[in-house]
C-alpha cells in the first residue's frame, strides 16, 4: 500500500535514463524515469496504455509522428500500440503510468 521512493531499485535503461518501478498492481503501474540532458527514450510501441506527468525538466515528446516539446506540469498520453519516444532537453523526471503492469520492468 505504501512504498518509499528511497527503497525503489534504480534501472539503468537507456544511456542518461534510469527508472524507478513505483507502485503497481496487476492492472496499473507507476514509474519514476530520470533523464540527463540530451538522453533519449528510444522510439518504441506497446499494448500498454501510458499516460507521463512531467515532474521536472523539459521534453520533446514524438508520438505517431507528430512531436511537441513539454515542460514541468505538463502531461502526455500515449495510446496502445502508438509508436513514441522522448529527447531530453532540459534534465529532468518524468512520472509514467502504464495499464495494465508493465511485466517486462519487474
Amino acid at each position: 500500500m505504501f512504498v518509499y521512493n528511497k527503497d525503489c531499485k534504480v534501472t539503468a535503461c537507456e544511456p542518461g535514463v534510469t527508472r524507478k518501478v513505483m507502485a503497481y498492481s496487476d492492472e496499473l503501474m507507476l514509474c519514476e524515469i530520470t533523464f540527463e540532458q540530451g538522453a533519449k527514450g528510444n522510439i518504441h510501441s506497446h499494448d500498454h496504455l501510458q499516460i507521463t506527468y512531467i515532474a521536472k525538466g523539459k521534453f520533446a515528446f514524438m508520438i505517431d509522428g507528430e512531436e511537441k516539446v513539454v515542460c514541468m506540469g505538463d502531461s502526455v498520453y500515449m495510446p496502445s500500440q502508438a509508436v513514441h519516444g522522448v529527447t531530453c532537453l532540459e534534465a529532468g523526471i518524468l512520472v509514467d503510468v502504464f495499464n495494465p503492469k508493465r511485466d517486462d520492468f519487474i
